[in-house]
């Protein structure tokens, strides 16, 4: 059978020591996944994007998982998949990645008609320019994100006049928007630049995080044509249509969706709300490997 590889991570691959609590969302992938690829002929193994033994051009592709330890290690984490890239198909590929692993890329997006909610970027994330923040952004609830990372790993919700934490890292800071307390963030899922499926991520009570990590829980919903139609715009920014992307969005003040994060990197995808995705990603890998 042809072999696909799904990179995955020592922090979500089965039986490592050190496993994250939200890894069983790396179970439910693989679980999708394996049916509808064997059904046509191919077959898909997780491995940790760091294993030496890893021969990558035995693999007809590889798809990007649940990669969720490069934050830290981003030099290694980038030669690597630059390696892969060198032998065999890549999704998504290592130009796409390196432009979306960095949440400067919102800025472009922006220059393109996507609406966010008003940011300031923090190169260097000292007290003086955190606080400066507040001012700039007229706002006195602000979160601080990393610009590179994920799973609200390293992020902030700060009052003005709270003490400011140490930031070592580049961060971007936007004010405290209660809709994701309440209605909650939007996300839509795309398979090969066609819609699969939607879901809302709610926080559990006294927490605005929406991970599963923090208690946080998802529910499919079928979006309104005007919401599905922001989501579209998104994905139609791009060059070329994603072999995965999810976009996530929160409602503004007048109702619009504001986009938070358009992930094309390693996305969770939510299998359980979406039965469909394991064929819609098996029919998209089928036709860009020609097989």
């Amino acid at each position: 059978m042809t072999k696909i590889a799904y990179l995955a991570s020592r922090v979500t691959i089965p039986g490592s020591l050190v496993r994250r609590t939200d890894a069983f969302e790396h179970d439910f992938m693989m679980d999708a996944l394996r049916g509808p690829f064997a059904e046509r002929g191919m077959t898909v193994e997780d491995i940790s994007w760091d294993d030496p033994k890893a021969d990558w051009a035995s693999y007809s592709a590889v798809l990007i998982g649940t990669t969720w330890d490069y934050w830290d290690r981003l030099d290694e984490f980038l030669e690597t998949l630059r390696r892969i890239e060198s032998v065999t198909l890549l999704f998504n590929p290592i130009s796409l990645v390196t432009w979306n692993i960095r949440k400067t890329y919102l800025r472009e997006l922006e220059t393109k008609g996507a609406k966010l909610i008003p940011t300031v970027w923090l190169d260097v994330a000292d007290e003086a320019s955190a606080r400066a923040a507040f001012d700039t952004l007229g706002a006195d609830d602000l979160v601080f994100k990393r610009q590179i990372g994920a799973g609200a790993k390293g992020q902030h919700r700060l009052t003005r006049g709270e003490p400011i934490p140490e930031m070592p890292h580049p961060m971007m800071v936007q004010p405290f928007l209660p809709m994701i307390q309440t209605e909650g963030e939007l996300s839509f899922i795309f398979i090969d630049g066609e819609f699969s499926h939607a879901l809302v991520k709610r926080a559990q009570p006294g927490d605005y995080r929406i991970q599963s990590t923090y208690g946080g829980r998802e529910e499919k919903i079928t979006p309104s044509t005007d919401d599905l139609a922001a989501a579209r715009a998104i994905i139609a920014a791009l060059d070329a249509p994603p072999l995965y992307g999810r976009v996530d969005m929160l409602r503004g003040p007048d109702g619009g969706l504001l986009l938070m994060e358009l992930e094309v990197l390693e996305p969770y995808l939510y299998p359980i709300e979406g039965p469909e995705l394991g064929e819609r990603m098996a029919a998209g890998v089928a036709r860009r490997i020609g097989f």
